[in-house]
């Protein structure tokens, strides 16, 4: 076992010793030894968790070279490092007591596209979803489709071989592998490739590490070739980590790559690909087949290969319905609308793509005709087909999802990955996996089911309790009796995912030739230090990991107590799947990890933070529920020296990792796209907030909180002189004491007319009980927000006008905080209160029947989450979103299109809708359709704003990178058309600052579009 180098002191100097040279070296990377870059970096998607002694950011091949030389130094040859990608491995790939080696920070750029020869060269960093971005305007695709493919780098995807959707007919990674740049152990940099006879030669002829390594494994090749053919079985997913059955290739070159790809960073560092690249199919067709029983699903998969698809990829009923309450459900509910005789069971996804649309049609159709005819005879119970990139883009991405969604189950036990992997013959998989179910439901087990069954995965993830020793225990039993299964059925324990802490069944794999493995680690690494422990040692002398030996997340979970565990559910439950490190700068899923690529600012990291807090909060027997649950009051005025002290004392702030988690937090956005896109819902605002009130319990709180916490209340009397707020606002004294003192910038101004100034009635209980139960189906109340209320009154007003033109009857509710500012802030008492308050006012508004609706998305959303949670001793009455409501209404909305100019819009959705309410965007095109108009709907990330996020001094240039990023070069390009509109204050007051451009909201440019 790999010890933990806390317990051996003299092992933890050596490591401080040589980050100390590697500082005062040419290496330009970062070095980060701080705890809370090393929590976060402890896990991936296992079960295991092992904490780096530091991490590194290289920021090229020279760094890599300059590490690794560093490192085979005699005094350093027992300092030990392991590459990481995406980080979203499931058997402990990268993780490492050593150093952990960072690649996608600062090598992740496209270096070359040869669109003649049909490849790429790439830094091994970049992120399979960001090099087919590259290649999408060329007509080409890197083709093996990983579930994690926003987040997975092209290393990784080296690293363990990875092959995914389609394999069958695309293969796996080393199939696309043409070229790599390897830099090993002593410094040296080697470029491996298919070589041709005389190239080989002249390989083995060197005198180097380069020309030893292909000697050796030529040698293998030789020797043992009879053997290996006899070993590993002719599978799909074949053998993934130093591939002995590949040493040559179909044409007989000898290609070092094939040993390489899913050697996992034991043998060295990948550090630039040039991989093959082929064209996109031009057409595809998908035929979604549904079963009554999930074995028939399985079974059914070698017929429905005979018509040649692309690929079948199968889900069972559980992940099925865990996606129907996940918010990718409504872009595919079409596909599963019709009624099915028996309940639902199981689907297949069978694809079909072609080059030829004739061709494939005709494929297509054949297919579904044999599908028809065999409904009542073959256990099929229906299919549907989807057809364009568009649709089938859906399903797959609701299948990607699949991986996710299996983790967000309720209570302790959790589905975990251990034993998921699994490759056997295709036919023989419906009787392997009947077996397996037996191994589970032998312990009554729930679990669910997915993968690609046309090359004989699937992917198991039994529901356990991690924390509770037993359950522990039978995870291992489980594991040792599916390797015998999977031995029994002639198939491999990893068919894709790699091996990682699972290598300690290698040597049964392997058998004789696992000393093969042997010589080939000790020829590429032999002082051990690459990712030791897993794939193969060097000598005898040195052990593979075990699966119960390796540290554990629930080992370092069950430590803290269950009172604090059950207080931040919202955190804890994170299991590591990176859906948070999605690439893509057009997607909301968390803007301040894509805007400083430090995993301590994701949903991910700060889960990762918060369950470190809470377990050395345990050890120091701390109980922040207490205080959460109000059991614990504190006096304001007699904790204050007390803070001081804590707060001014840098002795002080050297002992606390609460420093580093509360930087960590000060950096979120609130934007809450994790909590909609998440699939385990990590909801960082609301653990966040409630860390920032414990936090604030011992230390001064910034005067900015106060000043953001305040507005709300504040402005309703500065409402009143709105040229005098202004006029101090735009002061450049009054600018620098903001900045300087408090660390606010870019203050809002209030407008110049304000609502009083408008004809506007206000919502009055009495006059609303008067009205008839006709007059109430046409009204509505019009809930205020501090921020549209104030800093943009005309768009209340032009609301209640546009709602005056298509004879609904608009009141205004009076005007209460709505305390969102406070929630963020952590002002969690302040907030609990405000929101019982409106609760029962807005409550009296709501028993009159009449649909209340919210401007502002954000303050809105407020409602139907932060309040249900704060407010459990009411019913919160429903709120609605201004788009819901006009949607419902939307055949009233067709008689009155004649009154409006037809036109066409871009909309720029705000966070929350694109990741909380994503349907409300539908609502959006149902109600610019209705009244004539089109309405599309712009894939941006988030525009950086966020509240007063970007209004804090400290998060400022966070904000315009963010902006940057996504939003800037839409407005750019669509500004002078004069068709943008935006829903989110926050959102429109970035643009402003940002790019000089007021857009309007979409209620304002369709009363723009009305008639004189």
């Amino acid at each position: 076992m790999i010890p933990k180098l806390d317990a051996v002191p003299q092992l933890k100097h050596l490591y401080a010793k040589f980050l100390d040279l590697l500082g005062n070296s040419s290496f330009a990377g970062d070095i980060h030894a701080d705890f809370a870059d090393r929590v976060v970096q402890s896990t991936d998607n296992s079960v295991y968790q092992m904490t780096p002694e530091a991490v590194l950011y290289p920021k090229s091949t020279d760094d890599l070279v300059i590490l690794t030389h560093l490192a085979s130094l005699p005094e350093y040859q027992s300092i030990q490092m392991s590459p990481r990608g995406g980080g979203t491995g499931t058997n402990g790939q990268s993780l490492t007591h050593g150093i952990l080696v960072d690649l996608s920070k600062y090598m992740n750029q496209v270096l070359e596209i040869n669109v003649e020869e049909g490849w790429a060269k790439v830094q091994t960093g970049v992120v399979k979803d960001q090099l087919n971005a590259a290649l999408k305007p060329y007509g080409l695709f890197f083709a093996p489709d990983l579930s994690t493919s926003n987040r997975a780098t092209i290393g990784g995807m080296i690293n363990t071989d990875a092959s995914g959707q389609g394999s069958c007919l695309y293969g796996k990674t080393r199939d696309h592998v043409l070229e790599l740049t390897t830099v090993l152990m002593d410094g040296s940099v080697i470029h491996s490739k298919a070589l041709e006879e005389d190239e080989f030669e002249a390989a083995v002829e060197q005198q180097d590490r380069n020309g030893l390594i292909h000697r050796l494994i030529n040698s293998i090749d030789l020797e043992y070739s009879e053997q290996i053919k006899a070993t590993f079985p002719p599978l799909n997913r074949c053998l993934t980590g130093y591939d002995l059955a590949h040493i040559r290739d179909e044409q007989d070159r000898f290609n070092l790559n094939n040993i390489l790809c899913g050697s996992e960073g034991t043998l060295g560092f990948i550090a630039e690909a040039k991989l093959n690249v082929i064209p996109i199919p031009k057409f595809s067709s998908l035929v979604v087949v549904k079963y009554a029983d999930f074995d028939t699903s399985l079974r059914d998969a070698t017929e429905l290969m005979k018509s040649e698809p692309t690929s079948i990829e199968t889900i069972d009923s559980k992940v099925l319905n865990l996606a129907m309450n996940d918010f990718i459900w409504h872009q595919v509910e079409d596909f599963f609308a019709e009624q099915t005789p028996v309940p639902l069971q199981g689907i297949n996804l069978v694809e079909f793509t072609g080059q030829d649309e004739d061709e494939l049609n005709k494929k297509v159709e054949k297919f579904v005709k044999a599908i028809q005819k065999s409904l009542s005879d073959t256990g099929r119970i229906g299919y549907a087909l989807a057809q364009g990139k568009d649709a089938i883009g859906k399903i797959w991405a609701m299948r990607k999802r699949a991986v996710g969604l299996l983790g967000n189950a309720q209570g302790e036990a959790r589905p975990i990955p251990f034993v998921e992997d699994t490759a056997v013959p295709p036919e023989k998989l419906a009787d392997f996996i009947l077996e397996f179910r037996a191994i589970l439901d032998s312990y009554q087990l729930s679990y669910g089911m997915f993968g690609h069954v046309d090359a004989g995965v699937l992917h198991v993830r039994p529901a356990l309790d991690m924390k509770d020793p037993g359950q522990e225990k039978i995870a291992w039993e489980i594991s040792d009796k599916v390797a015998d299964l999977t031995h029994k059925y002639g198939g491999l324990l990893w068919g894709e995912h790699g091996k990682g802490v699972r290598s300690q069944y290698s040597p049964a794999f392997f058998g004789d030739l696992y000393p093969q493995l042997r010589r080939i680690k000790s020829a590429f690494d032999p002082y051990n230090q690459l990712n030791p422990g897993k794939i193969a040692t060097p000598s005898e002398s040195e052990s593979l990991l075990r699966i119960d030996e390796v540290p554990t997340r629930g080992a370092q979970d069950k430590l803290i107590f269950q009172e604090s565990w059950q207080a931040f559910d919202d955190a804890v439950y994170c299991n590591g799947n990176g859906a948070c490190f999605n690439w893509n700068p057009n997607d909301a899923m968390c803007p301040s990890w894509k805007a400083t690529r430090l995993r301590t600012h994701s949903p991910k990291g700060r889960a990762s933070l918060m369950r470190e807090w809470l377990k050395q909060a345990s050890d120091k027997g701390y109980m922040p529920h207490k205080h959460l649950q109000g059991e614990e009051k504190q006096n304001a005025l007699l904790s204050l020296p007390q803070k001081m002290v804590n707060t001014w004392m840098p002795e002080k702030r050297a002992e606390d990792f609460s420093h580093e988690v509360y930087a960590s937090m000060a950096g979120c956005l609130a934007c809450k796209s994790c909590t909609g896109q998440c699939p385990i819902k990590v909801d960082v605002p609301e653990f966040r907030a409630k860390f920032l009130s414990l936090y604030h319990t011992r230390y001064l709180r910034p005067l900015k909180d106060y000043l953001v916490g305040l507005l709300e209340y504040s402005l309703p009397p500065f409402s009143h002189w709105p040229g005098l707020y202004n006029f101090f606002m735009k002061n450049g004294i009054v600018k620098f004491v903001l900045r300087k003192g408090v660390g606010f910038v870019d203050a809002p101004l209030l407008s110049k007319k304000q609502l009083k100034d408008f004809d506007i009635d206000i919502a009055d209980e009495q006059q609303l009980a008067k009205l008839s139960d006709a007059e109430k189906e046409k009204t509505v109340i019009i809930v205020q927000d501090a921020f549209t209320s104030y800093f943009e009154a005309p768009l209340v007003a032009d609301c209640i006008q546009l709602l005056k033109a298509l004879d609904f009857k608009p009141f205004l509710a009076p005007y209460s905080p709505n305390g969102k500012p406070l929630h963020v802030h952590g002002f969690l008492d302040s907030f609990r209160k405000v929101a019982t308050k409106n609760v029962r006012e807005l409550s009296k508004l709501a028993a009159s029947g009449i649909q209340l609706v919210g401007v502002d998305p954000s303050m809105t959303m407020t409602y139907r989450n932060e309040y249900k949670k704060y407010v459990t001793e009411e019913t919160v009455p429903h709120i609605q979103l201004f788009q819901e409501f006009l949607a419902s209404h939307s055949g009233t909305l067709k008689t009155k299109a004649p009154l409006f100019s037809p036109g066409d819009f871009k909309l720029m959705s705000h966070c929350i809708e694109s990741a909380n309410a994503v349907s409300s965007l539908k609502d959006w095109q149902t109600t610019f359709k209705a009244l004539g108009h089109n309405l599309d709907v712009l894939d941006l990330g988030c525009c950086g704003m966020s509240g007063t996020f970007g209004h804090e001094a400290r998060n400022q240039k966070t904000s315009k990178d963010i902006y940057a990023m996504s939003w800037q070069e839409v407005v750019d390009t669509y500004k002078d058309e004069n068709n943008l509109v935006a829903t989110g204050y926050s959102c429109r007051s970035q643009v402003k600052r940002e790019s000089s451009y007021l857009v309007p909201h979409p209620l304002q440019a369709l009363l723009k579009q009305l008639r004189p």
